[in-house]
């Protein structure tokens, strides 16, 4: 029985980090799930207003350096969440970008979207782009910028923060409606779907 016991707790402790935490009424301590949780990146905010804000304390996930990679191909890697983006932001239209499109009409570009299109030469094919979701289309946004919210320097070309982009994130309240993002302070809201915005298209699956 004591040997059984053993091992059951040996097994527990392989999959579990055990953590300390002190409490004002003692000491105990806390389970937590090894790799189980999703890091949150700073802001970008680095001016402090009062003590205890953002730009005082820069809680989160620290941005790597370089931030992004361009690859000389069209797209560009943004090293702190290892998502491909579009160099070309689409603020043209025709060859230099998709042009404000409607909701739907913005899924249907970014899924048929490849190579030898907008400036694209990374070999990619129809089905390996999309429209980002609300999180990771605002994951771009650096709060400690206005007129245009993006990390700087960046390697990206046609961003605009006169015209919102779509995510590809339905609003649950109503689903005539999805989820944008605008550049110009990094506002999260969501619009009817008949609306044109801009198309900003993504690879990978985080």
């Amino acid at each position: 029985m004591k040997k059984a016991l053993l091992m059951f707790l040996s097994l527990v402790l392989a999959l579990v980090s055990w953590s300390s935490v002190c409490a004002d009424d003692g000491f105990y301590v806390v389970p937590s799930m090894r790799g189980n949780y999703a890091p949150v990146p700073k802001t970008g905010q680095m001016q402090p207003y009062v003590t205890g804000d953002d730009g005082d304390l820069h809680k989160g996930v620290a941005w790597p350096t370089p931030r992004f990679t361009d690859h000389n191909n069209g797209t560009v890697t943004d090293n702190l969440t290892g998502l491909i983006w579009m160099k070309n932001a689409s603020n043209g239209e025709g060859a230099d970008g998709f042009g404000p499109l409607t909701w739907t009409d913005a899924i249907s570009a970014a899924n048929n979207l490849h190579t030898g299109q907008h400036g694209l030469n990374d070999g990619s094919k129809t089905g390996d782009w999309r429209l980002p979701n609300v999180r990771e289309l605002q994951s771009l946004v650096d709060f400690g910028h206005t007129g245009l919210a993006l990390p700087t320097p960046n390697p990206f070309i046609g961003v605009t923060w006169e015209i919102p982009y779509w995510s590809s994130t339905i609003e649950a309240g109503g689903t005539d409606y999805a989820w944008f993002v605008s550049f110009d302070l990094g506002v999260v809201m969501s619009k009817a779907r008949s609306f044109n915005y801009l198309v900003w298209c993504v690879r990978g699956d985080r």
